[in-house]
């Protein structure tokens, strides 16, 4: 009876590069209405959370939204975009 052997092959996983979904002040939008746009964008973000980016924002010039793969951070920015904020993505670190 012959034995088989299987050939072990290591695969390493390469992680998909992560993005930046930045938030950016602006003098148009009120603070309620961006800190609503950001729960209703932004999935599992809680009250605490979005006002927090807001006042960042606001404080900062720009606030971190979220980091996440290229794909998922485009939809992201471009749903802030659609209710008027600015927002913009870039490679995480």
């Amino acid at each position: 009876m012959a034995v088989e052997t299987i050939e072990q092959r290591s695969t390493v996983r390469k992680l998909a590069p992560r993005y930046n979904v930045l938030l950016h002040n602006d003098d148009f939008n009120s603070m309620e209405y961006v800190v609503e746009v950001l729960l209703k964008t932004v999935p599992n973000l809680t009250q605490p959370q979005a006002v927090d980016i807001m006042m960042e924002a606001h404080a900062n010039g720009k606030a971190l939204v979220i980091t996440c793969a290229l794909e998922h951070a485009e939809f992201y920015c471009e749903s802030l975009k659609l209710h008027g904020l600015t927002s913009t993505i870039e490679p995480a670190e």
